[in-house]
């Protein structure tokens, strides 16, 4: 299974601990293939806006597109990964500056994921399972 998860600094509340499973940071600042560029998310959070939200998006779909395209070996390795255990993908949103989870690019990634392999369950936050 595929999902998100919110990373914090320090001890998890009690009321929302960290999910049980292999949790991969993938924030911009990481080298992980799927986070978001710097660029793209410094953009996005000067105006945190619908029409800032609908460019972030199709910026990093393509980012991550081409990344598939160059080279599918860790999306490949991602999707069977999550075949066997419990992945989920870390990012800080919400945040003061994007508070809703839903304008994250670990949601675009959850979905590329799921469009990309149909097979794999990927578990989208708030929507059910996909």
């Amino acid at each position: 299974m595929l999902s998100r998860y919110k990373m914090r600094r320090g001890k998890a509340p009690a009321d929302d601990p960290l999910p049980d499973g292999v949790r991969a940071d993938t924030r911009k600042h990481t080298k992980h293939f799927l986070r978001p560029s710097g660029e793209i998310v410094d953009a996005y959070l000067k105006t945190p806006d619908d029409k800032a939200w609908k460019t972030f998006r199709k910026e990093y779909l393509a980012l991550i597109t081409g990344r598939f395209k160059a080279d599918s070996t860790p999306f490949d390795e991602l999707a069977e990964q999550a075949r066997t255990e419990d992945v989920y993908l870390g990012c800080s949103c919400p945040t003061d500056k994007n508070p809703d989870a839903r304008h994250c690019h670990t949601m675009l990634a959850l979905e590329f994921m799921a469009k990309r392999y149909p097979d794999l369950e990927v578990v989208v936050p708030g929507a059910g399972k996909s």
